[in-house]
Order: C-alpha cells, then sequence, then structure tokens
C-alpha cells in the first residue's frame, strides 16, 4: 500500500518516542531498584522524623565536669549468653537456703504477710494502696490558694513596690501605701495563679513543680482559674481608681507579660529571662507612680536595680535545677547556653555597683549610699564571678543564698539614705498669732 510523507513522519516520530519512553522506563525501573538496595543495606541512613531537629526529644546526661543535651540512643538488642545449639553440659551449684533475719525485709515476703494476716487488716492495707479522689475540706484551702498564688514571690514583689512608694519623693501617705500594696499584690496572684494553670502538664514532669495544687488536683482548673479572676479584676480596679490610672495600667501590663509572654516563651526561647526580669522590675515602678503619679528617672532606676539583680538570682537558681528544666521542656540559660548563663550573672553583678553610683547622680539618694553599698555589692560581684570562673552546685548555691538577702540590705540601705527634698515655700502656711488678731 502506497504510503503519503505525512504518515510517514507520523510513523518515525511514533517509533522515537516509543524508543524514549521504554529508555525513560528502564531508567526509572534501575533508580527504583538502587533506591530500594540502598535502604535495605543500609537502614541507618533513613530520612525519619528524628532527623528534624525540632521533634527531637532532649534528655539530660552528666559527663565529668559538664552538661550537655542529646537525644537518648535507641537500646541494642540483648543477646542471649547461651546459644540454643550449644551441647554443652553446664554443672549448677546448689545455693543453701538462707534463713531469714529479723528486721531484713525479703523479696516477696509481703505478698505472704499479707496473708497471714486478718482480713480486716489485709482489706484496709489494700484499699490505702489504691487510687482514691482527693478531696479538699474548706479549712485546707487558704493553703492551696497560698501555693497557687506563690505567697513567697507575691511577698517579694509587694516589698519592692513598698520600696518604690517609700523612695518617691513625697510625704507618706499610708492609705495609698496600703491600697497600692493591696492591689499590687492581688495583680501578683492572678499572674501566678495564671501561669500554673498554663504550665499543668509541664510542671508534673518536674520535682520542684509536681506537688502543685493544679498537678495533684487538689483543686480544678475552673477553680483556679476563678480564683484568679476574682483576685486580678479587684486588683486592677483598685489600682486604676484608687490609686492611678498609671499604676493601674502598668499592673495590667505587668499580668499581660507575665502570662502571655513569659509564660509561653520559657518553652520556645531563653529570651524568656530577659522577659521575667521586665516583669519583675515593674512593681518597683508601680510603688514610684502610686506616690508620684508620673514616671520619672528616679522609677525607672529603681525598676534597673531588680532588673540586673534578677540575673544572678535566677541564673544560680536554675544552675542546680537543670535536670529539672530540661525534664519539663523547658528552654533556660542554664541548659542551652550555660557559658551565657555563667557571662549574664557576672555582667549583671558588676551593673549593681554601676545603678548604686546613678542614684546621686538622678537625687534619689545622698551620695553616702554608694560607699555603704559598695562592700555588698563588691561580695556578690566576687561570688558571681567564682560561679563564671568554676561553675558548680556549691558556687551556684552560694550566689543564690547571696542574693535573698543583697536585694532587701540594698533596699534598706537606699531608704536610709534617701535624699529628702526641701518643702516649698508656697506650700508652707503661716501661722498667724490669735494676739495679733485682737490688736
Amino acid at each position: 500500500m502506497f504510503k503519503t510523507p505525512g504518515s510517514r513522519m507520523a510513523g518515525l516520530i511514533g517509533a522515537s518516542l516509543n524508543q524514549k519512553l521504554l529508555a525513560s522506563t528502564q531508567r526509572n525501573h534501575l533508580c527504583v531498584r538502587s533506591l530500594i538496595q540502598l535502604c535495605r543495606s543500609e537502614p541507618a541512613q533513613w530520612i525519619t522524623f528524628q532527623h528534624l531537629n525540632f521533634l527531637k526529644r532532649q534528655y539530660v546526661t552528666k559527663n565529668i565536669g559538664g552538661l550537655s543535651q542529646r537525644a537518648r540512643p535507641k537500646q541494642e538488642p540483648v543477646t542471649s549468653m547461651l546459644d540454643d545449639r550449644d551441647d554443652t553440659v553446664i554443672q549448677i551449684q546448689q545455693i543453701p537456703t538462707i534463713k531469714p533475719q529479723s528486721g531484713v525485709v525479703v523479696p516477696g515476703s509481703e505478698a505472704s504477710s499479707l496473708q497471714d494476716e486478718p482480713e480486716a487488716a489485709r482489706q484496709a492495707h489494700l484499699e490505702a494502696r489504691q487510687w482514691k479522689e482527693l478531696r479538699v475540706e474548706y479549712s485546707d484551702l487558704p493553703g492551696v490558694y497560698a501555693r497557687l498564688s506563690k505567697i513567697k514571690l507575691t511577698a517579694l514583689v509587694v516589698t519592692t513596690a513598698a520600696a518604690g512608694y517609700a523612695m518617691a519623693p513625697v510625704p507618706f501617705d499610708p492609705v495609698t501605701f496600703v491600697l497600692a500594696s493591696v492591689g499590687t499584690g492581688l495583680s501578683s496572684c492572678m499572674a501566678n495563679s495564671i501561669n500554673q494553670y498554663f504550665e499543668v502538664p509541664f510542671d508534673s514532669n518536674m520535682n520542684r513543680t509536681k506537688n502543685r495544687p493544679l498537678v495533684r488536683g487538689q483543686i480544678s482548673p475552673l477553680h483556679a482559674v476563678s480564683f484568679a479572676l476574682a483576685c486580678g479584676i479587684p486588683g486592677v480596679t483598685l489600682l486604676t481608681l484608687a490609686v492611678n490610672p498609671l499604676t493601674g495600667f502598668l499592673g495590667a501590663l505587668n499580668i499581660f507579660l507575665y502570662t502571655c509572654c513569659y509564660t509561653p516563651l520559657k518553652r520556645l526561647s531563653i529570651t524568656n529571662t530577659w522577659v521575667g526580669s521586665v516583669v519583675g522590675a515593674i512593681p518597683p515602678i508601680m510603688g514610684w507612680t502610686a506616690a508620684m503619679g508620673s514616671l520619672d528617672p528616679g522609677a525607672l532606676l529603681l525598676g534597673g536595680f531588680l532588673y540586673s539583680w534578677q540575673f544572678p538570682h535566677f541564673n544560680a537558681l536554675s544552675w542546680n535545677l537543670r535536670e529539672d528544666y530540661s525534664r519539663g521542656g523547658y528552654r533556660m540559660m542554664s541548659v542551652t547556653h550555660p557559658a551565657l548563663c555563667k557571662r549574664v550573672a557576672l555582667r549583671h553583678s558588676v551593673g549593681l555597683i554601676g545603678l548604686s553610683t546613678l542614684c546621686p547622680v538622678l537625687d534619689v539618694t545622698t551620695w553616702t549610699f554608694p560607699l555603704i553599698s559598695l562592700p555588698i555589692n563588691l561580695y556578690i560581684s566576687y561570688l558571681a564571678f567564682r560561679f563564671y570562673h568554676h561553675a558548680d552546685r556549691q558556687n551556684a548555691r552560694k550566689l543564690f543564698f547571696c542574693s535573698l538577702w543583697h536585694l532587701p540590705m540594698l533596699l534598706l540601705l537606699m531608704l536610709t539614705c534617701k535624699k529628702r527634698r526641701p518643702v516649698p515655700e508656697d506650700a508652707v502656711k503661716p501661722v498667724v498669732n490669735p494676739l495679733d488678731l485682737q490688736s
């Protein structure tokens, strides 16, 4: 049959396409076979989810001189010491019976002792070991609320706010002082309660926080949130209406920073330490604004003292709790950046000396304060240097306990050296003698 040039061209194109498809099919088949052989020969090189760094579960392991984080290795299968095909005869020696001594508990004797006990005693023993619903009496609620609000931390917050109020260069007003202290304490209770509400799954993995009320189930999450709202709303309202709006705004800002910024950052980045230091620096500023009604350089200086003091305090505390923080999944400098943790603690300890020198420059204290506060500032700087040079549990513990008495001592010295501002002559009312009026 006669074929036209068009049909010949179509046939050539079809034949070339058929050859190319066959070649590509063989090539793909070879690639698939090579990939299967590679996976069978080297299974350790398979790409799994464990290759993604953010999905790795980090575990803390202690080495000789440091602390590191690594992924827990997969346990190797234990091979049997005896081969089934081994026909060798092993001679077994009979072990003489050991007579139980008085005062020594033999394993397995507990079950036999339960059988020997009376029926009532055995039932009581079994009930004691079973799970029971934890019930809290009304008389236990004050203690539960105290642990929920972190009463010691709240007391420190109120103390620093009171120090800020006392350092303000205005006449002391006891009513405003009490209202500001109560409002600050209620705001702190709300922030701490919401913090524990968010961290229940992680606190249960830490020895330091596993006995908190929400972790143990002493109160329900709804109860905890209701307590937080019952403290926070009256606290911020009291600061806003009874003191001044600026102090109320700072109180609400502090609650927001602690619950919505610091708490989630603890599991994301080490910047949580700096955010937490800002939260701790706001209470003395609130005390100053409660007395003055405005933000002055003196208020920011008091906040700077609390900001710098928190780094040697918390870094030394977290150093001995590295295993706990890592188990809970918190990203702290002491766990992920130990060298930075030591440097920051030393840097801010020395910075307290410079802040003390700024107090008389800003007319907050007299020039006596930098001199009498120099010994305690040098001592905490010396302990921070020892912690930086050789970080161990003992040096971290010494630095932490020094920070506990350093802050109240520093605030007390600052209060004794407070600079008194002269009262304007216009504010002094002239005293009128009654005899002059009669004449």
